[in-house]
């Protein structure tokens, strides 16, 4: 245990874990906007519960993820193909925060009328349950993967870090998906600075992938 915490107290290792924790907090209230823009176009009552299935699906999926993924990072080439895959997550990111459409989602989930129209989330009811059922557990599985890869490429060779990104991970979206929403809709810039992690820990492990296949390949 004494040797645990004094790998963590190293210059390198408290770096990874401040990726970390700023990575699950932007992508676990990124995965909860998601969810409420899905579910947003139902009535109240099947609205609070599509929002509460989506979160419960995402917590699943994040514990299930984060249980074959270290292992999967160890083959040849997934750390490159993982670093795309943030890569992509990262524009994405950038488009949604620069066209501001994710408050109707902020609203489903937080249940408040932010922008004062009377209404929370859309104002009609444009889907059926099952149709916003299936875009949550869509959203769930491709947003649980990128936070897990997020985690473990800015842990790296940082395993107790590694563990504390996970469980933080697993604890925001399970338990405090509506706060995180509500403080990234009001403080915004919390948003770009995880958005710049992210994206530095794409561009790394791109980089270390393409190390890692260099010498395969000659």
């Amino acid at each position: 245990m004494l040797e645990i915490l004094e790998s963590m107290l190293t210059g390198e290792a408290l770096w990874a874990l401040g990726q970390v924790i700023m990575i699950d907090l932007v992508l676990a209230g990124d995965n909860a906007v998601v969810i409420g823009l899905a579910a947003s176009g139902l009535p109240k009552e099947q609205r609070n519960k599509a929002i509460l299935v989506g979160i419960l699906a995402a917590t699943v999926l994040r514990i299930a993820f984060a249980s074959v993924t270290t292992q999967l990072l160890q083959i040849l080439g997934l750390i490159l193909v993982g670093g795309i895959l943030l890569l992509w997550v990262s524009w994405k990111m950038w488009r949604e925060l620069r066209d501001g459409h994710q408050q109707e989602g902020v609203e489903a989930v937080t249940g408040e009328d932010i922008n004062a129209d009377g209404t929370i989330g859309a104002p009609v009811c444009r889907k059926t349950f099952r149709q916003a059922a299936w875009q949550i557990i869509v959203a769930d599985v491709s947003m649980s993967l990128d936070n897990v890869l997020a985690v473990a490429g800015a842990a790296r060779e940082h395993p107790a870090v590694l563990v504390i990104g996970l469980v933080l991970s697993i604890a925001l979206m399970g338990l405090a998906a509506s706060f995180i929403a509500r403080l990234l809709q009001n403080h915004r810039w919390i948003a770009y600075v995880g958005l710049a992690i992210i994206l530095y820990v794409a561009l790394d492990m791109i980089y270390r992938g393409i190390l890692e296949l260099y010498p395969a390949v000659t």
